[in-house]
C-alpha cells in the first residue's frame, strides 16, 4: 500500500447491526456484519439491548475487518462512523469508539449520515447511476424520494408523514400473527398468493409525500371482521393476505415514484434501504422500468440492509472533500439529508 493511499475504517451502529468495513482508494475491501438475535422474542428492537450488544460485538467486528483487509491500523487515513439517524444508545457506542480510536491514531474523524450512505451504496460496485438520479430509499425507519445531484449533494423531494413502509410491513405482519421481523415473511408468503385477492385502500398524500399508517388500520379492521365470521380466516388465506398487502404497499411507493420522474424529468432510478431487498418490489419496479425506459439500479442484498460498506463509501467522498469533524461531535437520533 502506497503512502498516498486513502484507507478508511467505517463503523455502522445505528440500530441492531454492528458492522465494520475497510475502504482503500474508493474500493471496499470487506463488509463485516454482526446481527443481533436478542430482539426476536420481543417483537421489535429493544434499544437498551441493542446498545449492549453493540458493546459486545464492536471490537471483534472491527478487528476482523482490519485483519481481513490486509492493512494495519497504522495505515488508516481516517475513522468514519454513523452519526445518525438511529437509536441514540446504539449510535453512542459507535461514535465513542470512533472518537477514541481516531484520537489514539491521531487521524481525522468523518461523520456519516446513515440515509445518505444508503443512497451511496450504489457506488460500491458497478453499475453506478449517473447524476442526477432519483433514489427511492425504503427501510424500517424511513421512506424517502431523494434527488441525487452529486455524491454529497442530495435533496429529499418526498417522504413519509407517519410510518415508514418497512414499519407498515412489520406491523401488518404482526396482525397476521407472523414473528418479528415480519416484512421478509410477508414477502415470502406473497410469492405464493394472489395480489388481487383482497383490496386495501391506497392512501394518497399531497405532492410526493407518503402515508402508511392507514393501511395498518385498514388491515386491522378487515381482519377483525373476517375473524368474527371465520376464526381460521388468516390461516386459510395467509399467502393471499400477504400478497394483497404487499401489492398495496408497493403500489403506493410506485405511484409517487412515477410522479417524481415526471416532475423532474429524470430517468436514472435507484432503490436503497432494507425494504429494497423485497422481491416483490424489485420485480414490480423492474417491470415498470423496462416499460418506461428507465435505467434502474438495485444494490446487492448485502448492501440493502444496514452495513458499514455504505458508510465507508460515503466517508471516501467526504474525505476527498476534506469534510472532517472534531472530537466534540455527538450522535443525532434524528438527522436530515
Amino acid at each position: 500500500m502506497g503512502t498516498n493511499d486513502i484507507s478508511i475504517l467505517a463503523i455502522e451502529s445505528s440500530c441492531d447491526e454492528t458492522s465494520a468495513s475497510i475502504i482503500v482508494n474508493g474500493k471496499v475491501l470487506n463488509n463485516i456484519v454482526a446481527t443481533q438475535s436478542v430482539h426476536e422474542k420481543y417483537g421489535g428492537v429493544v434499544p437498551e439491548l441493542a446498545s449492549r450488544a453493540h458493546q459486545e460485538n464492536l471490537i471483534p467486528v472491527i478487528q476482523e475487518a482490519i485483519l481481513s483487509s490486509g492493512i494495519t491500523k497504522d495505515q488508516l487515513s481516517a475513522i468514519a462512523f454513523t452519526r445518525g439517524p438511529g437509536l441514540m444508545g446504539s449510535l453512542l457506542v459507535g461514535v465513542s469508539f470512533a472518537k477514541a480510536f481516531a484520537r489514539s491514531l491521531e487521524i481525522p474523524l468523518i461523520d456519516v449520515n446513515h440515509m445518505q450512505a444508503h443512497v451511496l451504496a450504489h457506488f460500491i460496485e458497478d453499475p453506478r447511476p449517473a447524476f442526477p438520479f432519483i433514489c427511492l430509499t425504503v427501510s424500517g425507519g424511513h421512506t424517502q424520494l431523494v434527488l441525487v445531484k452529486s455524491h454529497l449533494q442530495m435533496e429529499v423531494i418526498g417522504e413519509t408523514q407517519d410510518d415508514a413502509v418497512g414499519e407498515a410491513f412489520d406491523k401488518t405482519a404482526k396482525l397476521l400473527g407472523l414473528p418479528y421481523p415480519g416484512g421478509p415473511l410477508v414477502d415470502k408468503y406473497a410469492n405464493e398468493g394472489n395480489p388481487k385477492a383482497f383490496k386495501f385502500p391506497v392512501t394518497r398524500m399531497p405532492g410526493l409525500n407518503y402515508s402508511f399508517s392507514g393501511i395498518k388500520t385498514a388491515v386491522l379492521y378487515f381482519l377483525r371482521d373476517k375473524l368474527q365470521e371465520n376464526p381460521a380466516f388468516i390461516d386459510e388465506n395467509l399467502p393471499d393476505l400477504c400478497a394483497s398487502i404487499q401489492y398495496t404497499l408497493i403500489e403506493m411507493l410506485l405511484i409517487k415514484l412515477k410522479e417524481a420522474v415526471k416532475q423532474y424529468g429524470v430517468r436514472e432510478i435507484a432503490i436503497a434501504g432494507g425494504v429494497s431487498a423485497n422481491s416483490g418490489l424489485r420485480e414490480t419496479l423492474g417491470e415498470l422500468a423496462r416499460r418506461k425506459g428507465w435505467n434502474l439500479y438495485v444494490p446487492k442484498f448485502e448492501y440493502c440492509t444496514d452495513n458499514a460498506a455504505m458508510i465507508a463509501m460515503a466517508a471516501h467522498y467526504k474525505y476527498l472533500k476534506g469534510e472532517f469533524v472534531g472530537l466534540d461531535v455527538t450522535p443525532l437520533a434524528k438527522m436530515k439529508i
